[in-house]
């Protein structure tokens, strides 16, 4: 019986060797174009259910509520922040375990109640619990959009794949954050902006359940084939960034699924490629919530209309988002530790800026920095950790990732409240500016290049 291969109509790449045989994955961004492509657009609504928050919730909390403690004004970022991170973990195990498109579903049943408490608060103790809400949805439903990108593409196109993702759903937080700050300057800071929730919450679960298609099968697939064709060890000694096109460094990691204690210890300290990327990624995080709940303040306190703070909200994601689509595939062709190194920087530059500068366009450009250093680091450690991580468990280590990561929300909050109420903005801003440029130094020290020259 002659052979045959085909991608199925859908764009889950797919092949049948024989005629009779069951049908196996393919993987490659190509060969499931269209599934890749549904995946980005519902990491989008993931995304938009944030930037609701982005420009206003901030002000709701000082002008509605009168919370004139930024610890207080801040306390549902760090929530958000905690649950999201917990959640992370939980996702990237159940995904491992029952399948990828179970775990998206229950991420999007968590999000269609979070416009309503938002809307309908009569304290800030539901504000609160519309966040515990929005981090479950959060941690469900995107990492488990990026293992099913990571899934999908396979290891050639891992970082270009991290950046469509990135791009798809920071660009969505940075489009909904403009649009409900033009809706707050005129009809005011509630309910109506937290419409748009309604409708992202709505279209992000039809889609989930009647277009996505499970990934664990390329998962299955790409560990069967790692299995096969194992390559050199990583240098972990090394600094130089490849200088031919690169492809996925090998891990001496086991192929059978590490437990759960074991995989924590790699991915906190034990393992110095996915250790470094957790510690940037919490830093990176750490500036992240700062930048979600005390710029606002910053830039009302500095006499800026609720439109104009709704541009910088939009501003900085934005950058961050479009800047990614470059990012994510530079990192495939030139290594991914010296774009983190050089993203930290810039970053704690363009922090150090927002305190230096003073006045709107002056904002404006340091928020365009400080997305640029962003998208520089954020789809390149996911991309490291694919690098690292043996397709069996990788769920699994994305999810120690974004667990640390994401406590980077609940650290940004309690430290800039803290400094904030105590020495000021402008310091609390300077602190996290000097942290994440620290951390950039770290990282140069101790990360190993996870891709290596094709041979």
């Amino acid at each position: 019986m002659s052979s045959a291969s085909a991608v199925d109509a859908t764009g889950a790449g797919t092949v049948a060797a024989r005629a009779d045989s069951p049908v196996v994955p393919v993987l490659g961004l190509r060969e499931n174009w269209r599934q890749f492509a549904l995946l980005v657009l519902v990491n989008a609504f993931v995304g938009a259910m944030v930037g609701l928050e982005r420009s206003v919730l901030p002000l709701i909390g000082e002008r509605e509520f009168g919370l004139a403690s930024k610890s207080a004004a801040l306390s549902f970022i760090a929530t958000f922040g905690v649950v999201k991170a917990l959640t992370n973990l939980l996702a990237g195990r159940l995904g491992d375990r029952w399948g990828r498109k179970h775990v998206l579903v229950a991420g999007w049943l968590f999000a269609l109640p979070v416009p309503f408490l938002v809307i309908w608060a009569p304290t800030w103790g539901w504000i609160v619990a519309a966040n515990v809400l929005l981090g479950i949805n959060q941690g469900l439903a995107w990492s488990t959009a990026v293992i099913m990108k990571i899934d999908l593409v396979g290891p050639k196109q891992r970082g270009l794949a991290m950046g469509l993702n990135e791009c798809a759903g920071y660009l969505a937080v940075a489009l909904s954050a403009l649009a409900t700050g033009m809706i707050a300057s005129r009809y005011g800071l509630r309910p109506e902006p937290f419409y748009l929730g309604i409708a992202f919450a709505a279209l992000g679960l039809a889609l989930s359940v009647l277009f996505v298609r499970d990934t664990h099968g390329h998962a299955h697939a790409e560990a069967k084939a790692h299995a096969t064709t194992q390559a050199p060890a990583i240098d972990a000694s090394s600094t130089t960034p490849p200088t031919a096109a690169p492809t996925a460094a090998p891990t001496a990691a086991p192929t059978t699924a590490p437990d759960f204690r074991a995989l924590f210890a790699r991915g906190t300290w034990g393992d110095p490629a996915l250790s470094s990327a957790s510690q940037a990624g919490l830093v990176n995080n750490l500036n992240d919530g700062l930048a979600w709940g005390l710029f606002p303040l910053f830039f009302a306190a500095a006499g800026l209309t609720v439109r104009q703070i709704g541009v910088l909200a939009f501003v900085y994601p934005a950058t961050w988002g479009v800047t990614q689509l470059w990012t994510g595939a530079w990192s495939d062709r030139v290594g991914r530790k010296w774009l983190i190194v050089g993203g930290m920087l810039l970053q704690g530059v363009a922090l150090a800026a927002m305190v230096a500068w003073r006045g709107f366009a002056p904002w404006v450009a340091a928020g365009i920095a400080l997305g640029v250093g962003t998208a520089m680091v954020y789809p390149t450690l996911l991309a490291a950790i694919g690098d690292v991580a043996h397709p069996s468990w990788r769920g699994s280590a994305v999810g120690v990732y974004r667990l640390w990561r994401d406590l980077g929300y609940a650290a940004g909050a309690l430290l800039a409240g803290v400094l904030a109420d105590t020495f000021g903005m402008g310091t609390a801003i300077s602190v996290v500016a000097a942290l994440t440029a620290a951390t950039g130094v770290l990282v140069a020290l101790r990360m190993p290049e996870t891709l290596r020259r094709a041979r």
